[in-house]
């Protein structure tokens, strides 16, 4: 593997065992549930409203990647249409030529 993947692997790790801890953390603290339901509504909001910039930048990149890929995949395809084309003209010359050389006139 690459260390960028294993640098966003270990990111992501890093993220959900924060998220799992604070939840579990809130979940099992002693206070009644109605207590604990409006914390863990606070933190995800709280965690919403901090990272929605990041998820929005991450998606943004995600969708120029996509993008890009995309204008690669269609700029290849041109070019085995254009060489199917080619070798195909390139028959047809060659099967005009032998048949104008046993044409009888």
């Amino acid at each position: 593997m690459s260390k960028k993947n294993d640098s966003a692997d270990f990111g992501i790790g890093v993220i959900a065992g924060v998220i799992g801890g604070l939840v579990a953390g809130v979940l099992l603290a002693p206070k009644k549930g109605e207590d604990s339901c409006k914390d863990l509504k606070n933190i995800v909001e709280n965690l919403v409203e901090t990272q929605a910039p990041r998820v929005k930048n991450a998606k943004k990149h995600a969708l120029e990647s996509i993008d890009l890929v995309k204008f690669k995949v269609e700029k290849k395809m041109k070019s085995f249409a254009n060489a199917i084309k080619s070798d195909k003209l390139e028959k047809a010359k060659r099967l005009e030529e032998l048949n104008n050389d046993y044409d009888i006139e």
